[in-house]
């Protein structure tokens, strides 16, 4: 197999890496995420590179780090909220087993909130979430094989959820877990 087993996109605060790490715990594999992988190459956070640099020049690492991460990695990378905004990161995701983790905007709120972190949702966090929504669906829709709902779900059912979707089986020894009370982030 060439590329990721699995990849998970969808708004910020999704849950993309705490159900990405589960999935690669099961699918005995290794998690990855493109922009970890920016904020080790930069030596700084992503609410810094868009503060100091702008949102083009993030857009541009973004656009590297999930090219490489695309041609390097094998098991499950989540990317960031808006990687699917660039045509050339819609085209490498063709073909590649896309997961849509979806949430409604009362849930995006109660998991992001006022998060200072989170650069776009720094004002007016309901609003801001729903423009970016509104610009960023359709390319979620279009890369994906398939759509997850997170809403009222743990993580270990989220990730259960992408597993079934998907048809993927657990590796040796990595049966569920019980679901516990953790909420996803």
């Amino acid at each position: 197999m060439t590329g990721p087993a699995v990849v998970l996109v969808g708004p910020m605060g999704v849950g993309k890496s705490t159900v990405g790490e589960l999935l690669a715990e099961r699918l005995g594999t290794h998690y990855r995420d493109t922009d970890a992988d920016i904020v080790a190459a930069e030596g700084r956070t992503v609410a810094d590179i868009f503060v100091d640099d702008g949102e083009p020049r993030f857009r541009e690492l973004e656009r590297e780090a999930v090219r490489l991460a695309v041609a390097e990695h094998d098991g499950v990378l989540a990317l960031g909220g808006g990687a699917v905004l660039d045509a050339a990161t819609r085209g490498l995701l063709a073909g590649l087993p896309v997961v849509y983790l979806t949430m409604e905007v009362g849930e995006a709120i109660k998991r992001v909130g006022l998060n200072t972190a989170r650069p776009l949702l720094a004002i007016n966090p309901r609003q801001q979430w729903k423009q970016l929504m509104e610009a960023r669906r359709h390319h979620y829709t279009d890369v994906a094989r398939v759509v997850v709902a997170t809403d009222d779900r743990t993580p270990d059912e989220v990730a259960e959820a992408v597993l079934d979707a998907l048809e993927l089986k657990h590796s040796p020894g990595t049966a569920p877990r019980t679901p516990g009370k953790e909420k996803l982030v």
